[in-house]
């Protein structure tokens, strides 16, 4: 069978042209939905309504979110746990199948890595490409009108789990992904320009010194969660000349 892997960004109005045709030309989608109001689920709907498509929903594993020491084996059961769920639908339906992924499949998303081990494991012969989409990191830069780096310098981008780690490593222009509880404390003189929900209609933004703008981020990432019921959040951080 065929696996089509596509980047969608934000929904139906980020879906490239290219990521079109290949829906056009797919049997159904499959993804995870997390309970019955899953928003991001009913997000990868309308991307299948606008094109015809059947979605099937696949119960997502349960997965240990509370930092657990051995973040990457923790990650990595889950990760397994999904290329099992994955690959029963996949082995019974057949046929070409799309998985929508959230901004570019390049960019913290593990659908790739899920996709190449039911390949590996050979229980379901599986061919797979892969596509682009409009990431969070470019909408941001978009949004605030910005380049995310100054001329011929780097650009760092990090989960924001690791954010110290990158600031401590002497990193000065930071792509922070990922946000949930983790905070910008102790950079309250550094630049900030920072979205949640990026292109969804529950977007925010905010801009400005850290030090001044921290209360100004969790209003708007309250308000986000309760437009979405959910909250994914990108800023970049440079640091003060």
């Amino acid at each position: 069978m065929r696996v089509r892997i596509l980047g969608i960004g934000m929904g139906p109005h980020h879906v490239t042209g290219e990521v079109a045709e290949a829906l056009r030309g797919c049997d159904y989608a499959v993804a995870v939905r997390k309970g019955d109001d899953d928003g991001l689920f009913a997000l990868r709907q309308e991307v299948c309504d606008a094109f015809g498509l059947p979605l099937v929903a696949v119960p997502d594993p349960e997965r240990d979110r509370d930092d657990p020491a051995d973040y990457p084996a923790a990650v990595a059961d889950w990760h397994e746990a999904r290329v099992a769920a994955f690959e029963r639908v996949l082995g019974e339906l057949g046929g070409t199948a799309a998985f929508l992924v959230w901004g570019d499949p390049s960019l913290y998303d593990s659908t790739l890595r899920i996709v190449a081990r039911i390949a590996e494991r050979g229980n379901v012969g599986v061919d797979y490409d892969v596509l682009p989409g409009i990431s969070a990191p470019q909408v941001l830069a978009a949004r605030h009108r910005i380049v995310l780096h100054e001329v011929g310098r780097p650009v760092h981008v990090t989960p924001a789990r690791r954010l110290g780690e990158a600031v401590e490593a002497g990193q000065d222009n930071i792509v922070v992904m990922l946000g949930g509880r983790h905070g910008f404390e102790g950079l309250e003189d550094w630049s900030l320009w920072w979205g949640a929900n990026l292109g969804a209609d529950s977007e925010e933004l905010v801009a400005g010194r850290v030090g001044e703008v921290l209360p100004e981020i969790g209003a708007a990432r309250r308000r986000a969660r309760e437009k979405a019921g959910w909250v994914m959040d990108t800023a970049l951080l440079r640091r003060p000349e």
